[in-house]
């Protein structure tokens, strides 16, 4: 009888152990698992967000940012004081990519992105909403 009661006891400690591994196991998969950087990426576009649309300067209005697929943040903007047709994309692309790559390279807002090699993709629309331009910066152009 005695031999039952502590045999008893034995099972009824190891179900325990189990138990509270187990809870402590999720616990800390649910509660202490760092955020992906997907998700991150997606709620800083969902807070850059929701600030928009708004004007960077007297011609670009930020519409919009999107988390991508592959490790792709795109901002969207219009030129709102220009159409298509008086664009010279060639000359603005060649204007506007150094001046990007140089912010990517350097505004401390921007390190989590360099840290995790992020494409920052840099989507133009003319004030009609046409396609203009898009311009990409990978992580090997600000990481050299």
């Amino acid at each position: 009888m005695e031999q039952a009661k502590n045999s008893s006891k034995t099972v009824k400690t190891v179900v325990g152990l189990i138990i509270g591994l187990g809870v402590a196991f999720l616990v800390k998969q649910f509660l202490f698992t760092p955020v992906s950087f997907d998700k991150a990426m997606m709620q800083a576009a969902s807070q850059i967000n929701e600030s928009c649309p708004i004007m960077v300067d007297q011609e670009t209005r930020l519409d919009n940012a999107i988390a991508l697929p592959d490790n792709i943040l795109q901002y969207n903007y219009t030129l709102v004081k220009m159409v298509k047709d008086s664009i010279d994309i060639a000359a603005f692309q060649n204007y506007m990519q150094p001046m990007i790559e140089n912010n990517v390279k350097t505004n401390p807002d921007l390190k989590m992105y360099r840290d995790n090699k992020t494409t920052m993709a840099y989507n133009y629309r003319d004030k009609n909403g046409v396609f203009l331009t898009k311009i990409l910066i990978t992580s090997k152009q600000y990481q050299n």
